[in-house]
């Protein structure tokens, strides 16, 4: 008697089954928040649970994998030129995005129309140019960082974090310094050959955990946030989230047509860490999965382990490009001030290089105050559109995430370092002739 082997569910509709039950769950919270504490603080604890797992691989993640990459540098003999095509096609893609969000900032006129009541306070966190510098210089070996926010009862709380940028030159100086050793650097990067092997097996426990914490993380939006704080701001909120989906939908697809990738297959494959970034709200909490769908995908590991950190911390479409511009044309509408062709070309100039200049910091409000101090708007402004933010970033998060991934694959087919196998499906047999 023969048995038929079990059908496993597909990885992207567990997390979209995770989905769907994290919004009923998070309706039950909203609904009896009485009698729901428990359910609302077990899904608060999950789902930064989850988070806390992703983050915690992503700094020996990229080092061993960075070091590992450059043992095999004869591979990546053009690495100066990937580097310069990759920051290229960050640029291209941030221009395109812009431009999306300038002209629906434009067309739908979010600040005449605005029914904004919070007070207008000027954010904590502000935005300047000289952050990607200070953030490629290591402040210690380990690439930490600490930053100082308001606790809970109104006490200073530091916390510490891994400059992910930092992480990547401390990690490209060892490998080169390893190298440099001749034989006796081996040892360092065999040790990183295997570091890297065990890390992405943890990766994996820590991926398949992703459609409880998915519930876990967008029940506790569904309770927390629910949908009301957009009635005030609602064309605010249709004018970024319309930018979105033009990205994501139509410009993303339009270029990976336009250099014979299949749109089809990038969407499946990229699917489940889009979800991810859309509940997390974290491009770093998302690296991992991020990275290994690129290397679904079929982009060169040496590459990946380059190209998809960067993107991670400096490749922002949705934080560094639609909303700065939508938001930044809606406070110039709000205040009344009139901009000209020279306050757009400046909006655009700093959405394309604004992610790099505030990779040292996290937030789409510091690049919101970036921009807004470079066209001399006032910085309560920003302040105005607080109540939505979480409401907005996850769908900003999940078009970073899907960009970081589009463009190494975009580079890596241009370059040549997509695995064919791996890149493109089967192709079916040929037919044997009858009576052959």
């Amino acid at each position: 008697m023969s048995t038929l082997p079990a059908r496993r569910t597909s990885f992207g509709l567990q997390v979209l089954l995770g989905m769907a039950a994290g919004i009923a769950l998070g309706a039950v919270a909203r609904a009896w928040p009485a009698d729901t504490a428990a359910l609302r603080t077990l899904l608060d604890l999950t789902g930064t649970s989850f988070v806390q797992l992703l983050k915690v691989v992503v700094p020996p993640l990229v080092v061993t994998a960075v070091i590992a990459s450059v043992a095999r540098a004869g591979s990546l003999a053009n690495g100066p030129r990937l580097a310069a095509r990759t920051l290229l096609w960050f640029a291209i893609t941030s221009a395109l995005a812009v431009s999306v969000g300038l002209l629906l900032g434009t067309l739908l006129e979010p600040g005449r129309h605005a029914g904004a009541t919070a007070a207008p306070v000027a954010p904590s966190a502000l935005g300047g140019w000289t952050d990607f510098l200070k953030s490629l210089i290591p402040s210690n070996v380990l690439g930490l960082q600490a930053s100082t926010s308001a606790g809970a009862n109104g006490a200073a709380k530091t916390t510490l974090a891994f400059n992910v940028l930092q992480l990547m030159v401390i990690s490209l100086a060892v490998g080169v310094a390893a190298q440099r050793l001749g034989p006796r650097g081996r040892a360092v990067f065999a040790a990183a050959e295997t570091g890297y092997a065990l890390v992405r097996v943890v990766v994996r426990w820590v991926i398949a955990l992703t459609p409880i914490g998915t519930a876990a993380l967008l029940g506790t939006a569904v309770a927390t946030y629910g949908w009301t704080s957009v009635a005030s701001l609602g064309r605010f909120v249709l004018a970024v989230y319309l930018g979105l989906g033009i990205v994501l939908f139509l410009i993303y697809p339009a270029l990976l047509a336009a250099h014979g990738l299949p749109v089809r297959r990038f969407f499946a494959t990229v699917w489940p860490a889009v979800q991810l970034g859309f509940v997390s709200r974290s491009s770093l909490g998302t690296l991992p999965v991020t990275e290994e769908r690129a290397l679904a995908l079929g982009v060169s590991r040496d590459y990946a382990a380059f190209a998809v950190p960067l993107g991670a911390t400096t490749k922002m479409d949705g934080c560094a490009a639609i909303y700065p511009a939508v938001a930044a044309l809606f406070v110039a509408q709000f205040y009344g001030v009139a901009l000209g062709p020279a306050g757009y070309a400046l909006i655009a100039l700093v959405s394309v290089l604004g992610s790099t200049a505030t990779a040292g910091a996290t937030g789409a409000t510091v690049m919101l105050t970036l921009t807004l101090s470079t066209l001399g708007l006032p910085l309560e402004g920003a302040g105005l559109l607080l109540a939505i933010d979480p409401i907005l970033d996850m769908g900003r998060t999940a078009v970073n995430v899907a960009g970081q991934i589009l463009v190494p694959y975009v580079v890596a087919q241009r370059e040549g370092l997509l695995d064919p196998l791996t890149h493109l499906p089967p192709k079916p047999a040929p037919a044997v002739p009858v009576g052959f």
